[in-house]
Formats: C-alpha cells, sequence, structure tokens
C-alpha cells in the first residue's frame, strides 16, 4: 500500500512514518523542507500545503493520506484557519481529484466541549468537510502526547509545579510511536473514528509527582484557584495569537478530564526517567 504521511515532520508524524514503513507500506512523506525530513520515508515531497498549486500530482497512486498537519508553535504568521483547516482541506481535494482510498486525520478529543478554542475549532472544521466528502475517512482523537507532558517536567525541574484546581482531573496521554500504532490498526481496519489514549489514567496531581520522582526531587505542588484559569482565558483574545491560541487550547483542556480507551505499552514515568537521565548525562557532559 502506498501511503502519504502530512506533517511528517512534527513529533507524531515521524512515529507514523516509521510505523507504516515497518508494517511493510510505501511512505511518502509530504514536507515544507526535504532537509528536515532526511530519512523519514523512502520518498520526500516538498510542498506547501497552505498553495493547493504545490500538491497537484503528488497523491498519483497513493492509496492512504494520514494527516497530523497543524499548527502547534504559531512562528510565521499562518493561524489555525489557514493551516488546521485550509492547508487539510487543500489536501483532501487533491486526494479526492487522486482517487486515493482513505483519509486519516488527527483531531482531539473532546472537541464538542471546546468550542470557542480557535485550534479546536478550525480542526473540527475541517473534519465536518471530510464527513462531508464521498473520501473513506477515519478521524483519529487523541488525548495528549507525552511530548506535552514534558511541560510538566521542566517546572518540576524548576522547584515547583502549578496546578489549576485540585488537580483531580484525569489524562491518560499517549507516546507518538503507540498513538502510530493505533492509528495504523485504524486505518487498515477502516475504521471511521477512533478515541486513543495511553495505557496509564492519571490525574494532574499524579502527574506532577511522577515528574519529580523522575528528577529524584520532594513534591513541590501549588494549587492555584481554578477561577484564575477561567479568568486567564477570558483574557487571552487581547494577547498576540501566536500566544492567545496555544494557550487557548491547554488552559481550556486542564478544566476536563482527557482519558480515552486505553491502548499502547509505553509509560509516562517511564518517559520521564528516560527525560531525567538524558539531561542529567548531558549536564555532566557539559562539565566535564
Amino acid at each position: 500500500m502506498n501511503v502519504l504521511v502530512a506533517g511528517a515532520t512534527g513529533y507524531l508524524g515521524r512515529f507514523l512514518c516509521a510505523e507504516y514503513a515497518r508494517r511493510g507500506h510505501h511512505v511518502t512523506a509530504l514536507v515544507r523542507d526535504t532537509a528536515r525530513g532526511e530519512g523519514l520515508a523512502d520518498v520526500l515531497v516538498e510542498a506547501e500545503a497552505t498553495r493547493p498549486e504545490t500538491l497537484r500530482g503528488i497523491m498519483d497512486g497513493v492509496d492512504l493520506v494520514v494527516s497530523s498537519l497543524g499548527i502547534t508553535r504559531q512562528t510565521d504568521g499562518l493561524g489555525y484557519r489557514e493551516v488546521d483547516y485550509q492547508a487539510n482541506l487543500n489536501l483532501l481535494r487533491e486526494a479526492e481529484a487522486a482517487g486515493v482510498g482513505r483519509f486519516a486525520y488527527v483531531h482531539v478529543l473532546n472537541a464538542s466541549a471546546m468550542s470557542g478554542v480557535p485550534l479546536v475549532e478550525a480542526k473540527s472544521a475541517f473534519v465536518d468537510a471530510l464527513l462531508a466528502s464521498d473520501m473513506p475517512a477515519t478521524v483519529i482523537a487523541p488525548t495528549g502526547y507525552f511530548s506535552d507532558m514534558g511541560e510538566v517536567l521542566t517546572m518540576a525541574r524548576r522547584g515547583r509545579v502549578w496546578l489549576f484546581g485540585d488537580g483531580s482531573q484525569r489524562l491518560n496521554p499517549i507516546h507518538g510511536a503507540d498513538l502510530a500504532t493505533a492509528i495504523a490498526d485504524a486505518t487498515e481496519a477502516g475504521l471511521g473514528s477512533a478515541e486513543i489514549g495511553g495505557p496509564d489514567v492519571m490525574t494532574q496531581d499524579k502527574i506532577a509527582r511522577a515528574a519529580f520522582a523522575a528528577l529524584g526531587s520532594e513534591p513541590r505542588i501549588t494549587h492555584l484557584p481554578d477561577a484564575l484559569r477561567r479568568i486567564a482565558l477570558a483574557t487571552l483574545p487581547i494577547l498576540p495569537r501566536r500566544v492567545s491560541g496555544p494557550a487557548s487550547f491547554f488552559l481550556t483542556a486542564l478544566g476536563m478530564d482527557m482519558v480515552a480507551p486505553r491502548f499502547g505499552t509505553r509509560r509516562l514515568t517511564d518517559h520521564f526517567a528516560t527525560l531525567a537521565a538524558e539531561a542529567a548525562h548531558t549536564s555532566k557532559g557539559l562539565r566535564s
């Protein structure tokens, strides 16, 4: 099977390329810069998904498109509507024209509970377009990535983790490699949708404690009134879009449970331990 991965140089995209290749599929990685995609896939295609004219012909002979394309950090002046919605719509239209067999898209868990969040609204608008198409579709809704949890470890390394409320909200984030496996399973099974989380459901407080444990430090956790989170959300529109966009999503997600069916074997506690060991090794190398 010929698989095209969009967003291939991102955290999840790299695992997707590796997983589909491991299963024996021919993988094409759609990248903005071939230098960043070296070694990712059998074929690298350099194109700008925001410019549909650069996509023409790239999906000829492709059986499956998997898109994890989206903005994580707004640095080039483009917004969620231009990338998470329009760029993915450009990909979908090219897939339709090429007769691609299936289009898989990585969405967000609990999207319906996040109205007013620009990132989620853009993604949801694309999902609506995807489901309105005649293209067979698979919509994946993960809980959150291990890479996002690194922020907790960073706070712990600085000496204190700050949480809103009592820290009882639950989530089961997933490692990118496990999520890529689950996505490949879902597309091979022809599923229309799948909600996917990691193997361990943990409270925010427990995640913070796991970060301190990985560092061998005594937990220092401060619980801020949740009203402050809601006030911050209300004031975000006055801030620059590159700040307010990501903050709106994360502050909204922090106020709810983000739990999906459990999948995978990689545990967040082990991930924290690995990151802490790598940082210690790097620090030792710099001192020597």
